[in-house]
């Protein structure tokens, strides 16, 4: 049973933007830190934008600047803002939920973004 539920993906043309949801209400409990992974065709699965057991948020160097993670808690809603998309951007994108710091990831089915030149 997948726990966590990923919306909003689609096709866009580079420079569009797009707003990634993630439905996590069984991870509202602060000891899970959320974050969005992506999994680009032929490449590893990479971290994009995640938030540390601080509160604080990391991105990765690609989408610094044009991705916007955020959290509501009532219910736990995870977003990704995704600006000024470029092809590169093409991936599925993944919700995760990390019991903090153990490495025990939590992870939803995806949702697919495609970003035409």
């Amino acid at each position: 049973q997948v726990h966590l539920r990923e919306s909003g993906g689609g096709s866009v043309q580079s420079g569009g933007s797009l707003r990634l949801s993630c439905a996590a209400p069984e991870y509202a409990d602060s000891r899970f830190c959320m974050a969005w992974f992506r999994r680009r065709p032929g490449k590893e699965r990479e971290k994009v934008a995640g938030f540390a057991a601080d509160g604080s948020t990391v991105y990765a160097d690609s989408v610094r600047g044009r991705f916007t993670i955020s959290q509501d808690h009532s219910p736990n809603t995870l977003y990704l803002q995704m600006d000024s998309l470029k092809p590169e951007d093409t991936a599925m994108y993944l919700c995760s939920a990390e019991l903090c710091n153990t490495g025990l990831y939590h992870w939803g089915q995806g949702t697919q973004v495609t970003v035409s030149s």
